[in-house]
């Protein structure tokens, strides 16, 4: 079964990705897509094309995401920009990773699923929509970043209708999983 996991930044999407997983035996496997699109961003071509489109952002002769992430942030087109370049690499190995664990649950962990092919080929979506002051405190301790970077982060994020997923988890329902557990 391929599940397609979204929310927001800092929403807990990996927490709730283990525990679906868990539903099954833990016979599964996650696919922290962010993950993913960071690993891309060592491969040589990619590096070359992030640098030709956004000048300095390397720092010892690596992407530096301190760097990236305010200028894609801070733009829509800067954002398609970045997944015009590492998209078809991160594809790649989703592609490979599915196709390796097809007998096992797969949960897809990114908050632009609805936007690629694996959220329409998905057998469940999941939304996780957990509010803004508790997604930021979170992002604040983990990632330590400024309020206003965390702002950046909210304004480039997308926008999801709810009606498009098969479960809504929210601060009510956050907790208990025993309605998505019925209809897994």
């Amino acid at each position: 079964m391929l599940i397609s996991l979204c929310g927001k930044s800092c929403a807990g999407k990996t927490t709730i990705a283990h525990e679906l997983i868990n539903i099954y035996g833990g016979d599964g496997i996650q696919i922290d897509i962010d993950r993913i699109g960071h690993k891309v961003l060592t491969i040589k071509e990619v590096k070359e094309q992030l640098v030709n489109a956004f000048g300095n952002i390397t720092t010892n002769g690596e992407i530096d995401r301190k760097k990236l992430g305010p200028i894609v942030f801070s733009s829509p087109k800067q954002m398609e920009k970045l997944t015009a370049i590492t998209w078809k690499y991160m594809e790649q190995e989703i592609d490979k990773t599915i196709e390796e664990n097809r007998d096992k649950i797969i949960v897809l962990d990114w908050a632009l699923l609805p936007k690629t092919k694996y959220f329409r080929e998905s057998e469940f979506r999941v939304l996780l929509d957990v509010d803004y002051e508790t997604r930021k405190k979170r992002a604040l301790m983990r990632d330590h970043i400024s309020e206003e970077q965390f702002e950046l982060r909210e304004q480039a994020s997308m926008q999801y209708d709810k009606t498009d997923f098969n479960f809504v988890l929210n601060e009510t329902n956050y907790k208990d999983l025993k309605e998505m557990r019925k209809k897994l």
